[in-house]
């Protein structure tokens, strides 16, 4: 099974969630979850659907990255 991996981060500017693919030059956004799920689904069919190589992956999975900082 061939997969694709995004990083999720929250959007501290404007709200909202950001997708990056690694390895790959697609990104996305949305300001729900919902959406931004929906928004990577056809992210990543228009990127392999352009002719780029390789085959669509058979599955896309979401790696959310939370960052937090502390006080001393």
């Amino acid at each position: 099974m061939r997969e694709i991996i995004f990083e999720v981060c929250e959007d501290e500017v404007d709200g909202g969630y950001v997708a990056t693919a690694l390895g790959h030059a697609i990104a996305t956004q949305g300001e729900t979850m919902e959406e931004l799920r929906q928004m990577v689904r056809d992210a990543v069919r228009c990127h392999f659907g352009d002719g780029v190589p390789g085959e669509m992956p058979s599955l896309i999975r979401l790696h959310f990255v939370r960052d937090e900082v502390l006080a001393p």
